[in-house]
């Protein structure tokens, strides 16, 4: 005879977390998997000029960076800022923007994360280095920037 503990096993296994589900959660609850992360090279492709998601930015790279081991030696995560973004860093809007360019300002310090922009998107807005937050580092293009980063310093792509 089977047993009801057979049963119960052969339940379970078949249909997983999901018998124990309630009806909001028919498969269950998510699992927590403890990986553990090394340096990376990640370039991310910032183009918004809406500074909430610009903020929202700013807390991944943060977070990458602390759970990467925030080594500027081994690691190395850049932000290439074109299309709408240039506006964000400007000196002229720092009263507007100062919460964000200080945010932005402090995760450069010690090299844990660069910020580049784009010359061209910047001359679009009306900019030059003059107009812009000295922490940012000024680049001929932004595309062709992710793009060296990618092939040439074997840079992950984020958006």
């Amino acid at each position: 005879m089977i047993s009801r503990v057979t049963i119960l096993f052969v339940t379970l296994s078949l249909f997983g977390p999901a018998v124990l589900a309630d009806d909001h959660s028919p498969w269950g609850h998510a699992r927590l998997t403890p990986t553990e992360y090394k340096p990376l090279k990640v370039v991310y492709d910032v183009t918004t000029g809406d500074p909430e998601v610009l903020a929202h930015v700013l807390d991944r790279v943060s977070y990458l960076s602390k759970i990467t081991g925030a080594d500027p030696f081994d690691q190395s995560i850049v932000l290439v800022l074109h299309g709408a973004s240039p506006a964000l860093f400007a000196i002229e809007h720092y009263d507007r923007y100062q919460a964000l360019q200080r945010r932005a300002q402090s995760l450069t310090v010690g090299n844990l994360v660069s910020i580049r922009m784009c010359k061209l998107a910047a001359e679009g807005l009306g900019y030059g280095p003059e107009d812009i937050q000295g922490f940012v580092e000024m680049v001929p293009m932004g595309d062709a920037e992710i793009v060296r980063l990618q092939y040439e310093e074997h840079h992950a792509y984020m958006q």
